[in-house]
């Protein structure tokens, strides 16, 4: 049987679960300190807040928009800490008595490359890697011609969020299942979009992403932040699955218990993040159906929809929502491990 040589799970990617103070508070409990923080209201209609190392503790950014990177030194995100983060008292982040889920990535490794010098890709960039758990951050100026980009990675990254920072644009998504022809906008619920301009019809590779002329991902003078995952067994998926549009939907096998998974029709559909702290809107916990849907592209609040069976190594959709499981049509997914199904230690997650 094959095996996870990712042991724990959490010390890569975790979700935090709390409830604002109104003042300035520090979120322990995540196990590490994150480099890509996203958060969001569970409680209220609020945008979706994204921070990362490589830009800074001071920038955010909005998943769920297009405007550009803001700037705050205290007052939204106070600091990054060895077990989480501090907040200030933004309503966005910390609204008194409102609920907030915060999704946590780790990468840690530093990088820079110089493309000329060092011949890989044409693009300077730098950033910050985690090899073993496929992520990286990746932060660059276009050129406003096409070429290619060091990602960091050792492996092929299967999906790339991509957002500009210093203008107003879109969040441009390359995802396996779409292929690379065609991109995404993580800000909206619209089809995939045949444009050679974004990827330039040219697939990652283990050390480079391609981008085109597009503004979304390589305007002149443009500076851009990505967000790269690759496939890493036992730790996380990114593929696609077919709907059946029976309540008795399609089992999808990751291999591992899922806790974090994000959904998206290949069609007009909002993208559907689920995870396991979040088993309904208004309880933290329970049992394999995972009912409570944050949507991404979108600032409406925690709701009941489009349940999933979270099991030992993988999920089963339990709805005919059409964001999740219209008969024939194609849905893309990112997911990531609670535990995986069989550890190098030979453990094996629990059945559920």
């Amino acid at each position: 049987m094959a095996y996870s040589l990712i042991t724990n799970p959490r010390n890569f990617m975790n979700t935090k679960l709390y409830t604002g103070n109104g003042g300035t508070q520090s979120i322990t409990g995540v196990g590490f300190q994150p480099d890509w923080l996203w958060i969001k209201s569970r409680s209220s209609t609020e945008s979706h807040f994204a921070f990362d190392s490589v830009r800074g503790q001071s920038k955010y950014i909005f998943p769920n928009a297009t405007n550009a990177e803001g700037t705050a030194s205290t007052g939204i995100l106070n600091s990054f800490n060895s077990d989480g983060f501090t907040l200030g008292n933004n309503d966005g982040v910390n609204a008194n008595s409102e609920t907030f889920v915060a999704w946590n990535w780790k990468a840690g490794t530093s990088f820079t490359n110089d493309a000329s010098a060092t011949g890989i890709g044409t693009i300077d960039s730098a950033g910050s890697v985690n090899t073993n758990s496929g992520f990286s951050i990746v932060s660059w100026t276009g050129t406003g011609s096409a070429g290619t980009i060091k990602h960091g990675l050792s492996t092929v990254p299967k999906m790339i969020i991509v957002k500009t920072r210093s203008t107003s644009n879109i969040w441009s998504v390359y995802h396996v299942g779409l292929g690379n022809t065609h991109y995404m906008q993580l800000n909206e619920p619209d089809t995939a979009t045949d444009n050679d301009t974004y990827w330039s019809d040219t697939t990652p590779t283990s050390s480079v992403f391609s981008v085109g002329t597009a503004s979304g991902v390589n305007g002149n003078g443009v500076t851009n932040i990505a967000y790269c995952f690759a496939d890493v067994q036992g730790y996380s998926k990114i593929t696609d699955y077919l709907g059946n549009g029976n309540a008795n939907g399609p089992y999808i096998h990751l291999g591992f218990s899922p806790a974090f998974i994000i959904i998206k029709k290949y069609g007009s559909g909002a993208w559907n993040i689920k995870d396991n702290r979040r088993r309904t809107a208004s309880v933290s916990t329970g049992g394999n159906l995972t009912e409570a849907v944050l949507l991404a592209n979108s600032t409406a609040a925690d709701q009941d929809a489009n349940g999933i069976d979270f099991t030992a190594n993988g999920f089963k959709i339990k709805s005919t929502g059409g964001d999740v499981n219209t008969a024939n049509n194609a849905y893309i997914y990112m997911a990531f491990a609670e535990e995986p199904f069989v550890a190098s230690n030979f453990n094996t997650a629990t059945a559920r």
